[in-house]
């Protein structure tokens, strides 16, 4: 009885301490930031403030500092105007009980004082030096993006012109281009690659176009971000096609809170606050297995997949003038399958968990970087960046041919051979790295010029353990004769060893002039010495906006671009065997028409020629040339309700071809993301304070897929009976089209010292198997389909 009463005690204590958590204390908080110019950094005095639908608000200080007290908790969309300036919207200002919310705000300079109408921008849409192409999503846009589960790549792949390799892969690829050659920054430091599980070796050894699955990027860690879907200036380079900026949240100045988020995915913990009057801190930790939502979904075969993210971002006001933020980032990952983690008793024609392959991955990616800010004068300041990145790559491949029925249905996993590593790869890369870059304004004029230097160490091996059969070939492949339909692949052909250093350098120079009060024009060169390809190269780009009327506008872009060779391709020649850069020529068209302070219309029309494309004339040698050219041409439409009031939307649809010509007599090829027809149509409602609807749907054309014919008893041995995959044309067919439906519910509310969420979000709801590559079986003949359906996550999240 007696442990009976004790039990009753403790649980009616811990039932009061949670109705006294959750309870809504009658509590306020507060709103402060700073406010300062985007072109120079400089503070702005007596910017007008206003909490929309409410009577509160207030102005600048002369250090351009402001503090709203005594609001009340819930949400809040803000209105920041000061003359001179564009009006500039935030819409999803949170309040929370006893705290603060601390922002530093960006304001742009009228874009035109026609009429005196006021531009309305969100994060800098409105930028004169950008062509329209230019998109953002705030901390809360990309947390609440259905389907994406707070991946900020996942979020970007319903913009218009951008698609991704669908079902369970997330990195983006832009306007007929691949997903290795966007540039990534990430607090103005250059970035390797932003995702986890890049199947570097997969495809026969050599680099998965794919790209990877999941972003490095917790929830909630971006703070803002701004993607231009190519015709950037010569600020940025060594990559061709898109501009990605990530900016990582700094520390909130005035108060603590702590966060935890727990899913289906794995468990996120935030700490955000001051650690003295001049600093704050930002720290998360996340640690993400799939086995829990392998097993919800039933998948046979799952493979082991985990891996972490790690972050810390301290930023530090010096004195008045400098700002000094310093970033460490840490991404391992270590996805395996063995020959243990396979069972028996399935079709391995209908698997979708690669097959008969094993592997062993391990991989990680580090980034130290301090970033000083330094206010020169009141119209001029530099940034300096000194950062350090390294990339770890140690995948192991292997294989096992098990005893199967006539159908193809798994006897013994264990039964004949198998291999752990029978093929490897080692791709080690580590960068140290200087960025200076220097901005000016002028009564009419913003100069802007900068360095980069970085010394690149690369230690890469490609290793084949003894020799191996490939029973896919394409038709022009070299065999030793025409009956023998496979190939071997040779260790001497295969296998490359390199280590190095190389040192890059840049130079840029870009101008913004304001020709007119209507009519703006950008200016740009760039040059890059690349020390891999011992090639130098200069850039010109010019792009422009011209105003039509206070709605209507009229941008355009032009130039030339040059993207590095990578790494693991240039690692993988002979001495005498030395790569060029690919070159782009890229031109932009646009017109927008601003029906509201959040609705607008942006149509667009792009066209792309290539030049000394990087090709591998046979796929089982490691030798490859820069015979390849192409083009690409599209255009897209979409319309943006941003979020103001209870909803938000989004509507568009992207027509593009690209096409791509290896010199090799074949003649031209659809290129693997050639996507035709793109459309998508997001929307979210947010009837009260407590709940959140948000649904997303998507549809593309099917990727470009090799024709192919099979061959059987290619090694005419009946005790060994084997199946080949002859391609007669590259991409000469499409996969089924692409198509999800995503849904997102958020509940929130108040306890008494911070807020409690809970959200269930579920990718591709209408569970459409969308298919994002073929994988051919030699031991069947046939082709098992590698993709996803149905991918579902839901948890918790508290704020305290």
């Amino acid at each position: 009885m007696a442990l009976k009463s004790s039990t009753n005690s403790l649980l009616l204590t811990l039932s009061f301490c949670m109705i006294s958590m959750l309870s809504i204390a009658q509590t306020t908080g507060s709103f402060k930031g700073k406010i300062i110019t985007q072109s120079t950094k400089q503070p702005i005095m007596g910017v007008s403030i206003h909490i929309d639908n409410t009577q509160l608000g207030t102005t600048t200080d002369t250090t351009g500092v402001f503090t709203v007290n005594g609001l009340p908790i819930g949400t809040y969309a803000v209105t920041i105007s000061s003359v001179g300036f564009q009006t500039k919207n935030i819409s999803e200002v949170v309040i929370t009980p006893g705290k603060t919310y601390y922002s530093e705000i960006e304001l742009l300079e009228s874009a035109s004082s026609l009429n005196e109408v006021v531009v309305r921008s969100f994060k800098g849409e409105n930028n004169p030096l950008t062509p329209v192409s230019t998109y953002a999503y705030s901390r809360e846009e990309i947390f609440r993006n259905p389907g994406a589960q707070g991946d900020i790549m996942r979020a970007l792949s319903s913009l218009p012109g951008v698609v991704s390799s669908g079902a369970q892969f997330s990195a983006i690829a832009a306007r007929g281009q691949g997903t290795q050659d966007n540039v990534y920054m990430v607090d103005d430091i250059p970035m390797f690659n932003l995702s986890h599980m890049e199947a570097e070796g997969f495809n026969s050894g050599f680099n998965d176009p794919n790209g990877g699955r999941f972003s490095i990027f917790a929830p909630r860690i971006i703070d803002n971000v701004q993607f231009q879907n190519g015709g950037f200036d010569a600020v940025y380079g060594r990559k061709s096609s898109s501009y990605l900026g990530l900016g990582i949240k700094e520390g909130n100045k005035e108060t603590w809170s702590l966060v935890g988020q727990f899913d289906l995915l794995g468990g996120t913990l935030i700490a955000d606050g001051p650690v003295s009057r001049k600093t704050s801190l930002f720290a998360s930790a996340r640690y993400q297995n799939f086995g829990l939502l392998q097993r919800v979904l039933n998948m046979e075969n799952p493979i082991n997949v985990g891996f972490g993210d790690y972050l810390i971002k301290t930023t530090t006001q010096l004195n008045a003038k400098n700002k000094l933020s310093f970033i460490a980032m840490y991404n391992p990952e270590t996805p395996s399958r063995g020959i243990d983690d396979v069972g028996s008793g399935y079709n391995i024609n209908e698997d979708n968990s690669l097959g008969t392959i094993l592997f062993d991955h391990k991989s990680t990616k580090t980034l130290v970087g301090l970033n000083l800010r330094t206010l020169l004068d009141a119209k001029s300041y530099i940034r300096n960046v000194l950062y350090f990145r390294s990339s770890t790559v140690d995948n192991a491949f292997g294989d096992f041919i098990p005893s199967l029925d006539a159908e193809g249905v798994i006897l013994d996993p264990k039964s004949g051979r198998f291999e752990d590593d029978l093929r490897r790869i080692k791709n080690n890369q580590q960068e140290v790295g200087y960025r200076s870059i220097y901005t000016k304004r002028f009564n009419k004029l913003t100069f802007t010029g900068g360095i980069d230097a970085a010394m690149l160490n690369l230690d890469y091996e490609r290793s084949l353990k003894r020799t191996d059969t490939v029973y896919t070939f394409r038709s022009h492949d070299e065999r030793p004769g025409p009956a023998q339909y496979y190939q071997i692949l040779d260790p001497a052909l295969y296998n490359s060893r390199f280590d190095n250093n190389a040192f890059n350098g840049s130079g840029y120079v870009a101008v913004s002039w304001k020709v007119s009060n209507a009519f703006t024009l950008n200016p740009s060169v760039r040059y890059d010495y690349t020390g891999f390809t011992e090639q130098h190269t200069v850039s010109p780009r010019l792009s422009g906006s011209l105003l039509l009327s206070d709605k209507q506008s009229i941008n355009f872009s032009s130039g030339i671009y040059y993207q590095d060779a990578a790494y693991s391709d240039v690692a993988g020649q002979s001495a005498g065997n030395k790569l060029k850069n690919e070159r782009t020529f890229q031109n932009i068209l646009g017109y927008k028409y601003q029906f509201s302070n959040d609705l607008k219309l942006v149509i667009e029309g792009w066209h792309k020629q290539f030049d000394d494309l990087i090709v591998q004339p046979n796929r089982v040698q490691s030798y490859l040339n820069n015979n390849g050219t192409g083009y690409a041409y599209g255009g897209d439409v979409s319309l943006t309700k941003r979020l103001s009031q209870k909803w938000y939307g989004a509507i568009s649809y992207s027509y593009m071809e690209s096409k791509r010509d290896d010199n090799n007599g074949l003649g031209e090829y659809d290129y693997t993301f050639n996507i035709p027809h793109n459309f998508s149509l997001l929307g979210s409602y947010k009837p009260n304070s407590k709940w959140i609807f948000s649904g997303k749907f998507r549809y593309s054309t099917g990727r470009p897929i090799d024709e192919y014919i099979v061959h059987s008893d290619v090694l005419t041995n009946p005790d060994m009976l084997r199946y080949s995959q002859e391609i007669t044309a590259i991409n000469g067919r499409r996969l089924p089209d692409y198509i999800s439906l995503d849904i997102r519910i958020d509940y929130t509310i108040p306890m008494r010292k911070g807020l409690f969420s809970a959200f269930i979000d579920l990718a591709n709801i209408n569970n459409q198997f969308n298919i994002n590559a073929e994988i051919f079986l030699p031991q069947t003949g046939r082709v098992f389909n590698s993709g996803l359906g149905v991918f579902p996550t839901f948890g918790v999240r508290v704020e305290m």
